[in-house]
């Protein structure tokens, strides 16, 4: 999994003025790439419960989420798009790991996302 992450996970960023025509080939390129790595993290996660916990956030939110997708996000401007492409990777959370947390708080992991999310 690790190996995936490091050598596969590549969103490659592009200048806005490139990627606004979402019919050009990098707009495409890129929303390719960073669906697929959305469906990698979505694998990564599944493992949670059955390989160790801290090695599952690491690769999955670390690595993947704050290393990769969340500046693609970044980059997306504010609508519907950006709306779908953050449901897509809360529905890979594991319920489980929000079940403890007091009302307000998250994951240190997911603290960035976060406040993306909130603006």
């Amino acid at each position: 999994m690790n190996k995936c992450v490091e050598e596969d996970a590549f969103i490659p960023l592009y200048p806005k003025s490139t990627v606004e025509d979402k019919s050009s080939l990098h707009s495409k390129f890129q929303d390719r790439r960073f669906w697929s790595a959305v469906k990698l993290l979505s694998n990564i996660l599944l493992w949670d419960g059955i390989v160790q916990e801290d090695t599952v956030r690491d690769l999955g939110l670390s690595k993947l989420l704050n290393r990769y997708l969340l500046l693609n996000l970044l980059n997306t401007p504010p609508g519907p798009e950006n709306t779908e492409k953050c449901s897509k990777v809360v529905a890979c959370l594991p319920e489980r790991w929000f079940q403890d947390l007091k009302s307000g708080s998250t994951l240190p992991e997911l603290l960035n996302f976060c406040q993306h999310l909130l603006q």
